[in-house]
C-alpha cells in the first residue's frame, strides 16, 4: 500500500498531516478518487454520505484538537457539533490541498482566536 501511495503526488503532503495514517490515506483517497475534483470540502462528504452540517474528533492532530477544546468550552458548542464541524474543516482542507497543491499549514489553516 505504502508503494503505491508514493506514486500519488498528493499521498505525502496528505501524510504530512498528524494523525493520517497509510491506511487512512489510502481509504480516503481509495474511495473519493481526486480529490482536486471536487468543488468544495462538502462536496467530498456528500460523497462519503455524510450530508451533515460539518465533523473530527481531535484526537490526532493537536490543531484540531485545541479548536474542538475551543469550541466547547469557550463558544459551548455541544461536543459532537464540534466534531461535525471539524469533520467538515477537514474534508475542506483535504480538497484545497489537492487543488492547490499546498502542504498542510496548521497556523495558517486553522487561525486560533485568542479567547477574551
Amino acid at each position: 500500500m505504502a508503494a503505491t501511495l508514493a506514486r500519488i503526488p498528493l499521498a505525502k503532503p496528505l501524510l504530512a498531516i498528524k494523525g493520517m495514517s497509510i491506511l487512512s490515506v489510502a481509504g480516503i483517497l481509495g474511495e473519493a478518487g481526486d480529490l482536486s475534483g471536487y468543488s468544495h470540502g462538502n462536496a467530498l462528504l456528500r460523497h462519503a454520505g455524510l450530508n451533515l452540517a460539518e465533523a473530527s474528533s481531535g484526537k490526532n492532530d493537536v490543531t484540531f484538537k485545541r479548536q474542538h477544546e475551543m469550541n466547547v468550552k469557550t463558544k459551548s458548542i455541544k461536543p459532537m457539533r464540534s466534531v461535525m464541524k471539524l469533520c467538515g474543516k477537514l474534508a475542506r482542507l483535504l480538497v484545497a490541498m489537492a487543488q492547490s497543491g499546498e502542504a498542510y499549514e496548521p497556523d495558517r489553516v486553522l487561525a486560533m482566536k485568542q479567547a477574551a
